[in-house]
């Protein structure tokens, strides 16, 4: 988080307490968040999050696992990450993973949102097996992420704690740092509540999982149905902006866990030849980073 002049805040959680809504908020000074007590090894993670309203550009919300703090050099890291915008320009929303410190290759997925974020509570939420990671907004899949032989350390898979945090990344979240967080608006004040930590906790010295071997909730989704995949299907069509897998212009070939679909390959193109049509254009460094050291209705 070299990017923001903040001192972030975290306050370690037990399950019980991060029940209740909580507030977070980023000022000239300080920026905030929270980090689950436990460890886990796979399970479903999920918050109602409400965003900052108004000028937001340069703010950045993310809801995250990741173990940075244990393995500096080789970490895992799963995110949703929402990047402010200024007045009347809507608030994104991006996915990303890294396996075994594997922050060289990006794998990012961006969206737009068919709603306002900061206008009322939405719920975000990640499901981790050993063989896939699934992200879902309003418990529709909007990103599944399959293990492949290909990938290797790649894939997401030593434990993990949750974190939230809301901090200034004012070099690179608002159209490359072209917009920086304006204090004249502070503090950004994000809400959380109904959070879900149903998990596989593991020991951190012994690294021996403590799972709870009963019944899982209905409420909890195991899997991405076919039901579920014509929404997600239906949502990536309308609102998926940016794909790592169809980036012409950092990847001249795409990574090998990529599964091209013809119709995202020619709607991205349609959307910004130069990145997914292989137009030739100067382009600045795209930004990298790791947290490690730091519209229309849908009818879906």
């Amino acid at each position: 988080m070299k990017d923001t002049p903040s001192f972030l805040v975290m306050i370690i959680w037990s399950f019980t307490e991060m029940e209740r809504q909580s507030i977070y908020h980023l000022d000239e000074r300080t920026g905030s968040g929270f980090v689950s007590q436990d460890l886990y090894l796979h399970g479903y993670f999920s918050a109602s999050i409400k965003l900052p309203a108004d000028y937001t550009a340069g703010v950045v919300v993310a809801f995250y696992m990741s173990n940075g703090d244990i393995f500096e050099k080789n970490h895992d890291e799963i995110d949703f990450e929402f990047l402010g915008n200024i007045r009347g320009k809507d608030w994104r929303i991006q996915t990303n993973i890294y396996g075994n410190g594997s922050t060289s290759v990006g794998r990012e997925e961006r969206y737009s949102l068919w709603f306002d974020p900061s206008e009322d509570f939405h719920q975000y939420s990640i499901l981790w097996t050993d063989s896939q990671i699934i992200f879902y907004v309003d418990n529709i899949p909007i990103r599944e992420v399959k293990r492949t032989e290909s990938m290797g350390g790649d894939f997401p898979s030593k434990p993990m704690s949750l974190y939230a945090t809301i901090w200034d990344g004012s070099g690179w979240a608002t159209n490359g740092g072209k917009y920086r967080v304006n204090y004249k608006y502070a503090p950004y004040v994000t809400e959380f509540s109904d959070l879900v930590l149903h998990g596989c906790s593991v020991d951190p010295i012994e690294q021996f999982p403590k799972c709870d071997n009963t019944e899982s909730s209905e409420a909890i989704p195991t899997g991405v149905t076919p039901a579920r995949r014509i929404k997600m299907e239906s949502f990536r069509a309308k609102f998926m902006t940016y794909s790592y897998c169809y980036d012409q212009v950092r990847y001249k070939v795409p990574p090998s866990e990529c599964v091209i679909n013809p119709k995202e390959a020619d709607r991205l193109k349609s959307y910004d030849p130069v990145t997914f049509g292989g137009g030739r254009r100067h382009h600045g460094k795209r930004h990298h980073r790791s947290r490690a050291g730091q519209v229309e209705a849908i009818s879906i």
